[in-house]
């Protein structure tokens, strides 16, 4: 949780890095009095005709009394922002609060210079959320219709903007609540600019090696004679201060030295020289940096704040950094072919983008895809991943036209809200791999600095599962996936033929297909191999073609004994050959191969030549897992992704008025526990309906409650723990009159002493049901987890719990009831009836949409709930709010550090 400051208090945390629309990087920060100056000198800088749209009239320079009013804010009533680069004020945005408390005045100015780089859009996203923060709700503007950049502004950023003239200036005025279309606009904006700003890293027009070395063997050596013999297509150069010459060209002292402009700087200095280097390329233009160096978080404390230092220095001077501790950089497009890796020779190029984080797995990752003969298009080894990361690599892979297929290995994640974000958007296009550390979000690895994560065991798999990844365990099974993928046509369905020349074989296949949950429409295993190449390829080709011309077969699995007289790379081409005349995967097992000489894992070069490499593996069951995996990402692609229907009766903005309302005075990491009355009402804002219940102190008031509510009532402790267990004495069901209500009262008090929950409540009977229970939290890592399970033994000892991140769609809420293994009582169980699956269904979009929209409320349980064979019941709610936690994907663009 995040405290806020008070009135007049500098509220650092708006500050924020960001992604300008070519790709280089700003500060955005609140202004301070001490900006006087700089706001003079960024106003003298202008235009006349920038000054004029800007004040409607023109003049030459700021009186003092301007400076103070501009400079000097509360941060409440009053806002300004300002973004720089280099400390230098870039463009200024602002607004004042009016007369009406929920509308505020706006207004942006721009340097000349830097006009076009969507300047004040991001000043806007963030202005806009500054303003919610503080209560205001529309926006009002007055601007020359001449100034159509900055109509343009406005009109562009998605919110429904009124407008009318009046005394030749356009007024304009628009609600600043994120809608459907500000939010679009903001994710393709920010999608824009970090595909550029990758761009620019990995197609640089120009290198330098800083901290370049004749001595064999070194860092800076290898980088530099890795680059040239690459066959770079632009010029490079070796900067180091004590070498005339290296690699057989001329060297430089400094960076200053170099002639032409150098636009991307692999640092290979020592760690203690690296904070200069950054101040020699800012001052050169150099657009992004790849520094090698090592030394920063995973060396404790003080690493970690050099590492913050290095990231925040680079950023405010317009460049990206990847790093530190980083492997290198590989594009293998002929256009540019960089090898800026420590890998000895450029990959074979193919369509397989790659993404690591430290150098360990970055070189584990690139060996194995080497061994498997697997193309890359790119390859990034982030490094500690202190500021480009997997999300502004999957930016770029969308666009990207060299890229098939991602893989991406994980060791942390930053942002895993927009992580889910991308990941769901790349992979309606684009198989998406991630493998993860085992201990992702719990435990971090040396050198990442980023929050963990309080979230149940299995949130995070779900995310990912919900944005269409294939999940991998293994940096094997990684390539396993993408070998099948990177060069062949996807399956369009789990049907699959295996064909062997081996019977035995053949079955255990087919048994391992059918238990990964594909569907077996032929076996073949009367293939003779044996017969010689002339009799044997043709046969082959025959099987082949007819178990694919099946319209019920999808894709063949060939798992074959060593033949006579055939080679691997024979076979390899008849199954490519069929398999693209089909436009159906055909993948090779070639099982019992002792020679070691032999290649048999990975992308098998095909005889002919013509045809494409064939997908091999060693084994038959990594085979069979990877192509159920794919099929199981089609099966995700081709399902329905909208949005679920918001469903009637919820008020937003009601929930949030009580919420500002509820939290009024609340700081810190506080915790306000609602009472079952609040609890209702703010649930009541999203149309869930509680049972209602009463508290009482006296037997006459529990008469007088129960009166009210009906008779036959329940009797429960108020104890979160106890109030619904039957079998330890927190609840009586079905009292059916005042004699009987006053007898439990008496028993239940004196069972329960023992436990210090004497504290009772009467509630409403409610209609018999399987109990389940409903959890949503907001997560520091994730954002807000949304968990269902059947209430009972289920959850409390076995932990039957499935669990999604929002947004969900239609189909992910269908799947998240359906999900717990005991999910099966839902829909009839031993003589039981089925329950009414659609009003779980409806109350699962109603939480997530109250979770989703308030991070305020920290927590809800709804335990038990019973689902009848018509409608549910809630019978408790526990419900508790905090000052909002500051989530990592929000309304406005933000570089995370």
């Amino acid at each position: 949780m995040v405290d806020q400051p008070g009135d007049g208090e500098y509220p650092e945390y708006w500050e924020a890095d960001v992604v300008l629309r070519d790709g280089g990087t700003a500060h955005l920060r609140p202004i301070h009095p001490s900006d006087a100056d700089a706001v003079q000198t960024f106003h003298t800088g202008q235009s006349q005709n920038s000054i004029y749209m800007r004040f409607f009239a023109f003049k030459s320079r700021l009186s003092a009394k301007e400076l103070k009013r501009f400079t000097e804010v509360d941060y409440q009533d009053r806002v300004a922002l300002v973004i720089t680069i280099g400390g230098e004020i870039i463009g200024i945005g602002r607004y004042d609060r009016l007369d009406d408390p929920v509308e505020a005045e706006v207004a942006f100015n721009i340097a000349d210079a830097h006009q076009g780089r969507g300047i004040g859009s991001i000043l806007l996203e963030h202005l806009a959320a500054a303003a919610r923060e503080k209560g205001i709700r529309r926006f009002s503007a007055e601007v020359l219709p001449e100034n159509q950049k900055m109509l343009m502004v406005f009109s562009d950023a998605g919110y429904d903007v009124r407008r009318h003239f009046d005394d030749g200036v356009v007024s304009l005025e628009f609600n600043i609540d994120p809608t459907d279309k500000s939010r679009a606009v903001m994710e393709s904006r920010e999608h824009r600019a970090e595909a550029r700003s990758i761009q620019e890293l990995l197609a640089p027009s120009s290198v330098a090696v800083i901290g370049a070395s004749r001595k064999w063997g070194s860092i800076g050596y290898q980088l530099l004679e890795h680059i040239i013999e690459g066959g770079f297509t632009g010029p490079v150069y070796a900067i180091n201060p004590e070498a005339l010459e290296l690699a057989g060209m001329l060297s430089f002292g400094r960076l200053s030295e170099v002639p032409d402009a150098v636009r991307l700087a692999i640092v290979a200095v020592p760690q203690d020289e690296v904070t200069k280097v950054v101040d020699e390329c800012a001052a050169a233009g150099v657009k992004g940096l790849v520094v090698a160096t090592a030394g920063y978080a995973e060396a404790g404390e003080a690493g970690l704040a050099r590492q913050r230092e290095l990231v925040r220095q680079a950023r405010a001077n317009g460049m990206r950094v990847i790093g530190p501790a980083s492997l290198g950089i590989v594009n293998t497009n002929p256009a540019v072919s960089l090898n800026a890796s420590m890998a000895p020779s450029l990959p074979l190029r193919g369509g397989l983008g790659l993404f690591s984080q430290s150098a360990a797995i970055g070189v584990s990752l690139y060996a194995a895809s080497s061994r498997r003969r697997l193309g890359i298009s790119t390859f990034l080894s982030a490094g500690n991943r202190a500021d480009v990361s997997g999300n502004d690599m999957m930016q770029f892979w969308e666009d990207d036209a060299d890229t098939a297929a991602v893989g991406l290995y994980l060791e942390s994640i930053g942002n895993p809200r927009k992580f889910s974000r991308l990941a769901r958007r790349l992979a309606l296009t684009k198989p998406v791999i991630v493998a993860k550390s085992g201990s992702m979000g719990l435990q971090l690895p040396p050198g990442h600095a980023v929050r963990t994560t309080q979230a149940p065991a299995g949130a995070l798999d779900a995310m990912m599962r919900q944005a269409g990844v294939i999940p991998v365990e293994t940096i094997e099974q990684l390539m396993d996936v993408a070998q099948v993928v990177s060069r062949q046509p996807l399956p369009a369905g789990p049907g699959i033929a295996v064909v062997s020349n081996s019977q035995a074989l053949g079955k255990v296949v087919a048994d391992s297909a059918t238990a990964h949950g594909l569907a077996v429409e032929q076996t073949v295993t009367d293939v003779d191999l044996d017969a010689g190449m002339s009799v044997a390829l043709p046969a082959l080709r025959r099987a082949l073609a007819e178990a694919l011309n099946a319209e019920s077969v999808h894709s063949v699995l060939v798992a074959l004994l060593p033949a006579r007289g055939l080679t691997v790379e024979n076979i390899a081409g008849v199954l490519a050959e069929c398999s693209t005349a089909a436009g159906k995967p055909v993948v090779a097992a070639f099982t019992g191969i002792l020679d070691p000489s032999i290649y048999v894992e990975g992308m098998v070069a095909a005889e002919p030549p013509a045809s494409l490499p064939l997908p091999c593996f060693s084994n038959p069951e990594a085979g069979v897992a990877a192509l159920a995996a794919v099929v199981r990402y089609v099966q995700w692609v081709n399902r329905d992704q909208g949005l679920f229907v918001e469903p009637a009766g919820c008020d937003p903005e009601a929930a949030r008025t009580m919420l500002d309302g509820l939290l009024h005075g609340v700081s810190g990491e506080q915790l306000v526990r609602l009472d079952q009355s609040t609890a209702a009402q703010l649930l009541g804002h999203y149309g869930i309906r509680l049972v209602p219940s009463e508290g009482f102190s006296t037997v006459d008031e529990a008469m007088e409650a129960a009166g009210r509510l009906g008779w036959p009532v329940a009797l429960k402790t108020t104890d979160s723990t106890l109030r619904h267990r039957l079998d330890l004495g927190g609840v009586r069901l079905d009292i059916q009159d005042a004699d009987s209500l006053h007898r439990n009262i008496r028993e239940m008090q004196h069972v329960l002493e023992p436990y210090g929950s004497t504290t009772l409540e009467v509630q409403s009977m409610a209609p018999v049901g399987q109990a389940c229970t409903f959890r949503a939290i907001e997560d520091a890592l994730l954002g807000p987890v949304v968990s269902f399970g059947l209430a009972g033994d289920a959850v409390n000892l076995l932990d039957d719990w499935a669990h999604r991140v929002p947004p969900l769609s239609a189909s992910d809420v269908h799947e998240f009831i359906r999900a717990p293994r005991a999910a099966r009582k839902l829909f009839g169980y031993q003589g039981l009836p089925a329950v009414d699956v659609a009003a779980l269904e409806d109350l699962a979009v109603r939480l997530t949409m109250l979770k989703d929209n308030h991070p305020e409320v920290a927590l809800v349980e709804f335990n038990p709930v019973l689902a009848g064979a018509s409608g549910l019941s809630i019978l408790a709610a526990d419900v508790r709010i905090a000052n909002a936690s500051k989530r990592t994907d929000t309304a406005r663009r933000i570089m995370l550090g």
